[in-house]
């Protein structure tokens, strides 16, 4: 009988291996048909989660539901009309600029190659970088043939933007309904630990590195004003957005940004941004990271490495943003379902 519960309980461990693979591969093919509504739909969520927030703040000033979500809605709109009058139209002109600007960088690059080929040739290290030469004057090309369209897509992307604000809203009136119709399918227990969990790990992380991506901003902008680097507000919100990647996202950031200003600018500007970025990267995570974000996950960093890659395998970037909340929901949920329940005393008489 002993034998017979350990064939069985290696034969379940041998399944599941197969099985786990088969689920991300069909999750993989699932993402990659509705790539664009599940992107759409996890921003407007992304979205209400912050938002809801100042609805709740709201809510303790005596408002009901409905009059603190219009009352945000109202305030929502107020700040994008000023942003559109004020930051978005500088980072949209700094962005056509850099566009524009991208062909003498690949140019450049591709010079640097051939000069780095003959180097090595006079060596006797033959290495040849002409595919990578043809590809950067593929892009060179492709790059200039977006340029004329750069507005219209600047325009279908900002009519996109109005529906994920209104799905958004929607979430915030409608969001608990709909999640605990869903909820209901599961069994009760499983239901009750996910439920818990997915809100608890999808808020504290958002919420954590969206404040992470500010406070980067805000630090870097003024600094890039003061040392006039060029694209200031665009370098400063692209390494604020990397920041939102868990574990090395503002590290690829600045990579990126150096590499752009080394071309466009120099070597000076370059040091410059790398300099401050990673100085104020250690105060990020070091000091003010701790004291926001805790005990977040409570995941090995060998875990989390393994989530990243899954979660870049199976949806790209998105699976990449997702990947820790995902694995924290899922240690908390299987934590909360083998606690053992809480037995009550007997009342006595």
């Amino acid at each position: 009988m002993r034998l017979t519960e350990v064939f069985q309980r290696y034969l379940l461990y041998g399944l599941s291996g197969p099985l786990i693979f088969l689920n991300l591969w069909v999750l993989g093919q699932i993402f990659a048909y509705l790539e664009g509504p599940i992107t759409f739909t996890i921003l407007s969520a992304v979205l209400a989660l912050i938002l809801n927030y100042l609805v709740r703040f709201f809510e303790r000033l005596h408002l009901n539901r409905t009059q603190a979500v219009l009352v945000v809605l109202f305030l929502f709109l107020v700040l994008l009309v000023i942003l559109g009058i004020t930051l978005i139209p500088i980072v949209i002109d700094q962005a056509t600029q850099l566009a524009q600007g991208l062909p003498s960088v690949l140019t450049a690059g591709e010079r640097n190659l051939r000069g780095l080929e003959e180097f090595l040739y006079q060596r006797n290290l033959r290495i040849d970088f002409a595919q990578v030469s043809n590809q950067l004057v593929t892009q060179i090309q492709t790059i200039v043939g977006l340029l004329p369209g750069l507005a219209i897509n600047t325009l279908g992307q900002l009519f996109s933007s109005v529906f994920l604000v209104v799905l958004a809203f929607y979430m915030l009136l409608y969001g608990d309904r709909f999640w605990k119709g869903i909820i209901q399918f599961l069994p009760s227990k499983l239901g009750s630990a996910l439920s818990k969990s997915l809100q608890q790990q999808f808020h504290q992380f958002f919420l954590t590195q969206i404040l992470l991506a500010l406070a980067m901003v805000l630090f870097l902008l003024p600094t890039f004003l003061i040392l006039q680097v060029q694209f200031s507000l665009l370098f400063a919100i692209l390494i604020g957005l990397f920041e939102i990647i868990p574990l090395f996202g503002a590290t690829v950031g600045i990579g990126i940004v150096c590499l752009l200003a080394l071309g466009l600018q120099g070597p000076i500007p370059a040091a410059q941004i790398l300099v401050t970025s990673i100085l104020f990267q250690q105060i990020t995570d070091n000091i003010i990271a701790p004291r926001i974000r805790g005990d977040f996950t409570g995941l090995n960093p060998i875990w989390i490495v393994i989530a990243l890659l899954i979660g870049a395998r199976v949806a790209g970037f998105t699976g990449v943003v997702l990947a820790l909340p995902i694995a924290a929901t899922i240690k908390s949920t299987i934590e909360a379902m083998r606690a053992p329940a809480l037995v009550q005393p007997p009342k006595s008489s």
